[in-house]
């Protein structure tokens, strides 16, 4: 499996618009952070995770050329709005799957009502082929993907373990009976906010402790602050196998 990292960044990216924050300037492209979105790709199979407003710039960085699905974790817009953008895929390949929980699903049918329409549709809106996914496992061509509960202060949110990664983002909260599904992964990418304490994501200091408690091999942190501090010092004082990712990582797995 080959993992990438489309964006590590927040609901309003690094830089913020019109910041003079120190690291809203750095000439560090790895302090350059889009909304927060991995690709995950094996044998012929692509599939993104969340679809924010930056989708269709991370398509075109990453030169992907075919999805088969987007699998959601929850409606926020940083998460969700992009979804627009799979017009080419939909254009070259046909309907596209969209996974997701049953209250994120009513929500883009909401929001995209267009999309989504059974009457007079328009001619330009892609088609997508709706999968409702609970707490149960379920796969994706031989791969079986395991939904992760977190919260998101009072929200729901899923994170998913696909065989020796899990990616969860958005999370402050994690049972331990969800922390038990992660225990054995390879590679974990998990949210860490910033330093200071936040009242829906983990923080760094937080972040740590749940990645010591699953102890994957490797673990990269997302959904990643200006607040957090220079790329290039915050990775210094981490642990050996945890580090902070940046936009456009390749992990090979």
């Amino acid at each position: 499996m080959k993992i990438t990292l489309l964006g590590t960044g927040t609901s309003q990216g690094v830089p913020i618009i019109g910041s003079d924050h120190p690291v809203c300037k750095s000439e560090d492209p790895r302090d350059k952070r889009l909304r927060v979105s991995v690709l995950l790709e094996w044998d012929d199979k692509s599939y993104v995770v969340d679809c924010g407003p930056d989708f269709r710039q991370q398509m075109l960085a990453n030169d992907v050329s075919k999805i088969d699905g987007i699998l959601f974790t929850h409606e926020h817009n940083d998460h969700v709005i992009g979804l627009d953008d799979v017009r080419p895929f939909y254009f070259r390949q046909g309907n596209i799957s969209v996974y997701a929980h049953q209250r994120v699903m009513k929500e883009l049918k909401k929001r995209f009502e267009y999309i989504f329409a059974i009457e007079d549709k328009y001619p330009g809106a892609p088609t997508l082929d709706e999968h409702q996914i609970t707490e149960s496992p379920f796969h994706l061509g031989k791969k079986k993907v395991i939904p992760i509960n977190v919260y998101h202060g009072k929200l729901q949110v899923f994170g998913f373990r696909v065989e020796d990664m899990a990616y969860v983002t958005d999370a402050k909260y994690i049972a331990d009976e969800e922390l038990a599904k992660l225990k054995g992964v390879k590679v974990l990418i998990l949210n860490a906010l910033r330093k200071e304490e936040h009242n829906t994501h983990l923080n760094l200091e937080q972040a740590i402790a749940v990645a010591r408690k699953v102890g994957a091999e490797q673990t990269y942190f997302t959904h990643i602050s200006h607040h957090m501090g220079f790329h290039a010092e915050v990775e210094k004082e981490l642990p050996d196998n945890i580090h902070l990712g940046h936009d456009n990582l390749k992990i090979e797995l």
